[in-house]
C-alpha cells in the first residue's frame, strides 16, 4: 500500500474536542496517507488543532456537509479516498482493511460500519439520534 496515494478526508464543523485524536490515529494507521481536514465555518479551534496535528487544512465557506464533500472530491486527487468524520466515531484501526481492496484492484469502493458492534449507540446517546439513524436506514432499505 506504500506506492499508491491515500487521502484521509475529514469534513469538520466544530470538532475541536476530537479532531486532534482522529488525525493522530489515522497518521498512526496510515503513515503514508495525507490527512485533509475541511473546516466548514467552525467557530471553535478545529482548524488550528488540525494544523498542529499535521493535517492539511482547507476551508469550505458554503455551509453543509454536502458542499464540503463535493469540494473535497473536486480538490483532491488520490488513488484511494478514506472519508471519516472528525468526531472520532470511526475506528482508525479499520483503515488498512478498507483501503486494501481498493488499492489492489479487487473493489471500487468499500464501506465501513460503525453501528453493528454496538459502541456507536453507547457513545452517541443524544435525544432522537438513534431514532434518526434507524429512520434513515429504514428509508434506504
Amino acid at each position: 500500500m506504500n506506492s499508491e496515494s491515500i487521502a484521509v478526508i475529514i469534513p469538520c464543523y466544530n470538532e475541536a474536542l476530537t479532531i486532534g485524536k482522529v488525525i493522530d490515529d489515522f497518521h498512526r494507521e496510515l503513515p503514508q496517507a495525507t490527512v485533509y481536514v475541511y473546516d466548514n465555518n467552525s467557530s471553535d479551534d478545529t482548524s488550528r488543532i488540525a494544523t498542529e496535528h499535521g493535517a492539511t487544512v482547507r476551508f469550505e465557506p458554503r455551509q453543509g456537509k454536502g458542499n464540503v464533500c463535493r469540494q473535497m472530491f473536486r480538490d483532491i486527487d488520490a488513488d484511494c479516498y478514506l472519508m471519516v468524520d472528525g468526531d472520532d466515531t470511526y475506528p482508525a484501526e479499520a483503515a488498512k482493511a478498507l483501503c486494501e481492496p481498493i488499492l489492489n484492484g479487487t473493489a471500487d469502493m468499500t464501506v465501513g460500519d460503525r453501528l453493528s458492534n454496538g459502541t456507536y449507540s453507547e457513545e452517541n446517546k443524544r435525544a432522537f439520534h438513534g431514532f434518526g439513524n434507524n429512520l434513515v436506514r429504514a428509508m434506504i432499505k
